[in-house]
């Protein structure tokens, strides 16, 4: 979809940083893309589409598809070659937006396979890719797209180059364009390689302060009221940004960045020990753009301050959960001490540069945190007066989890290996008997792999098995609509048989539309995995609340690899409660399962009960979507109700138990809870990849090393539990282990 008009860049409140980072993408691509974070409601979209309009014309080959230049048209274009003697227009920079729901043919574009086979016609319909070529391709919600789409959008940015195979048809053509995304973190992180591919990165968040708020709000409704009349009361702003960015855009070629600030540059990037050489480039190249927007020739300090500060937040992270942002006083230090004093590096001329006309005052620095265009003549007849606030001021870290330390110590010693609970800590007392407190969990680990049986249709992800677009070829049907992934061999074999009836006299096979054939692709699917965990006093007197959050926090980072979504339910004290609701953030997971409390009776029911009702509302929401029931507790129940009748709502859901249950005596009721769910039951201890030799990789249907998991206690069921296995392992084993 391609976007024009809108609110004025100009008259935006505020989100300094955020204008900052978009200007220097402006005047030069080269730094790679803007990745917008923040809370809903902040106007990360609508500063974005105001960019567009700051942007210059571009002049285009006149009926090309593709937006070729006619001094430098791209040789490979689908549309060309172009001659020197073509017609040729001039037309605004394009804003083109990718909605979350895009296939990859939108995105990249499609090839007419039918027409390639029955005519011999290479038919291309351009994507949104070539659309966006010279201009401004915005994603929102970046962070909610197919990790495929990401991949390829990426690339494509990277290269400056939109490539399309489909079976040996290939099409190629140039798509440079400014790549902006927003997203909401609430909803989910990008995986930190993606991450790494933004050049620059903002955080944002509402001003707290009234007169500002009132501000914003003031101006919004002057522009819903009248659109085209406020519009024209900035239009003397706009035209003379719009001006600034082309003469910078003029500028940055001789922009010269001198040694010293180029090992300064690498030295901080060293210091903050983020992966890879792509923190230099983007930040070289956003100071020589920072310099190019004050008007100098050569890059100083305070370029090169003011490009770390958008480049490095997002490229710091060293665990999935953790958040990006920076220290900007640690940023100071290293930045002092990598700076070698050059008495020539000081900056040659004012900023702007002269002759920008009227408009907006240069833009200070960075430090400042005014933004250009911030100093307004008064709302009414004319344009409102802005008012420096600074919010939008990116790379400020979170604040520290609330459950990092401890905040009651680990329990009573006298609990501690004996399997009983401290008192007034057991299961027995009342609901409030027990103060409730925060566990610290211990490091995660890597975990074995567990699956959901059958083959699912769900969304692409890397868990279970799954008909997907993308994967190995498995089969060949009839396709239903268009085809879009042919499988040819299959095709030829359906065309064969009837040539001679066809008429066919040359080398060249005869393929009618009713032989087409389209591929049957086997991957993995992303799953919904419900963790269901024991809360309740018992786990904090026996002291094993370390191990088991460090236990959900490791399958918590299994599901954020695999690409699940994930929720959250917890049972203690009184009864069940929803902590998480399904969602594809597992960093809000792992935040709610830090800052977990413990205590009080334990209503196992109750949380069964919890998690059938969640899952039967996600299947409506959501039927393709397969759950995968994780049930961390000891099977202890001291309340709730009939724990049997309550897994009985759990009947054909895949799922495991990971029993919490420890100590020289065991009663081994998780088992019982696992036999009674239909699901296989793992020791806590044996939940690590590569732990327990004999542990089974995959559990399906509620089988172990093909055959049945059986309670190795199954009182007065008369079965016969010869040869049956828990956790991998002969019954007698297990008996003999606990």
């Amino acid at each position: 979809m391609i976007v024009t008009g809108g609110y004025p860049f100009s008259a935006v409140v505020g989100l300094d940083d955020l204008k900052l980072a978009l200007i220097l993408n402006a005047v030069s691509p080269r730094v790679g893309g803007v990745l917008v974070r923040g809370e809903k409601g902040t106007a990360k979209s609508t500063i974005v589409r105001a960019l567009a309009a700051q942007l210059p014309p571009v002049e285009v080959v006149a009926g090309c598809r593709f937006a070729c230049d006619p001094s430098a048209p791209d040789p490979s274009c689908p549309d060309g070659p172009h001659g020197a003697g073509e017609g040729r227009r001039t037309r605004p920079a394009a804003l083109v937006e990718l909605p979350v729901g895009a296939s990859e043919d939108r995105l990249v574009g499609a090839l007419d396979i039918e027409r390639a086979l029955t005519e011999g016609v290479k038919a291309f319909e351009p994507g949104l890719l070539a659309a966006a070529h010279r201009g401004v391709l915005y994603v929102d919600e970046v962070n909610l797209l197919h990790d495929h789409l990401v991949d390829l959008l990426l690339d494509a940015a990277a290269l400056g180059t939109c490539v399309v195979e489909r079976e040996s048809v290939s099409v190629r053509h140039a798509a440079r364009f400014l790549l902006v995304g927003t997203m909401n973190p609430e909803e989910g992180e990008l995986r930190p390689q993606l991450l790494d591919r933004f050049g620059l990165t903002v955080e944002v968040r509402a001003s707290r302060d009234p007169a500002e708020r009132a501000e914003v709000v003031r101006r919004r409704l002057a522009f819903d009221a009248d659109p085209a009349g406020f519009a024209a009361r900035w239009e003397a702003e706009e035209a003379a940004l719009a001006r600034r960015v082309l003469r910078a855009r003029e500028r940055v070629a001789d922009v010269v960045l001198p040694d010293a600030r180029l090992r300064q540059i690498a030295g901080v990037c060293a210091d903050f020990e983020v992966d890879g050489l792509r923190a230099d480039l983007v930040t070289a190249a956003a100071a020589i753009a920072h310099a190019a927007w004050r008007g100098r020739t050569r890059v100083t300090g305070e370029d090169v301050r003011a490009a770390a500060r958008l480049s490095l937040p997002h490229r710091r992270r060293r665990d999935p959960f953790d958040a990006p942002g920076l220290d900007e006083d640690l940023l100071d230090d290293l930045l002092a001490r990598h700076d070698e004093s050059d008495p020539d590096d000081d900056p040659d001329g004012p900023a702007p540069a002269p002759g920008s006309g009227p408009g907006p005052d240069p833009e200070p620095s960075p430090d400042s945190g005014s933004a250009p265009g911030a100093d307004r003549p008064d709302a009414g007849p004319g344009p409102d007066r802005g008012r420096d606030s600074g919010v939008g001021r990116g790379g400020e870290p979170n604040a520290p989890e609330a459950g990092g330390p401890e905040r009651a110590g680990t329990g009573d010693s006298g609990a501690a290996g004996t399997g009983e609970a401290a008192p007034g800590e057991g299961d027995g007392g009342s609901p409030g008997a027990v103060a409730d407190r925060v566990i610290a969990a211990a490091e995660p680990y890597r975990v074995r792999a567990f699956r959901v049986p059958g083959l699912g249709e769900g969304a692409a992800g890397r868990r279970s098995r799954a008909r997907t677009p993308n994967g190995r070829t498995v089969g060949a049907r009839v396709p239903s609509g268009r085809l879009r992934r042919p499988h040819l061999a299959a095709t030829l074999l359906a065309a064969a048989p009837h040539q001679r009836e066809r008429g066919r006299t040359g080398p060249g096979l005869l393929v009618r539309d009713t032989d087409l054939r389209e591929a049957v692709r086997e991957g993995r699917e992303g799953n919904l995995v419900l963790f269901v965990v024991d809360a309740s006093g018992s786990m904090a007197a026996r002291r094993r609340m370390r191990e088991v959050k460090a236990a959900v926090l490791s399958l918590l980072l299994d599901a954020y690899q695999r690409r699940d979504k994930v929720g959250l339910i917890t049972f203690r004290g009184p009864g069940a409660e929803l902590v998480l609701p399904p969602t594809s953030s597992v960093e809000a997971g792992a935040a709610r399962l830090r800052e977990l409390p413990t205590g009080g009776r334990t209503p196992l029911a109750d949380g069964l009960r919890r998690a059938a009702e969640v899952l039967r509302v996600e299947r409506m929401r959501d039927p393709s979507r397969r759950p995968l029931l994780v049930v961390v507790t000891d099977g202890r129940a001291t309340a709730g109700g009939d724990v049997a009748g309550a897994a009985a709502r759990l009947a054909g859901t895949a799922g495991i138990v990971v029993d919490c249950e420890s100590g020289p005596v065991r009663l081994g009721l998780a088992l019982d809870l696992a036999a009674r769910l239909g699901a296989p039951a793992v020791r806590l201890d044996a939940l690590a990849a590569g732990g327990l030799r004999d542990l089974v990789r995959d559990h399906r249907n509620g089988h172990v090393n093909g055959r049945r998991k059986a309670h190795p206690r199954e009182r007065g069921r008369g079965r016969d539990l010869a040869g049956a296995r828990v956790d991998g392992r002969p019954r007698d084993d297990y008996r003999r282990a606990v």
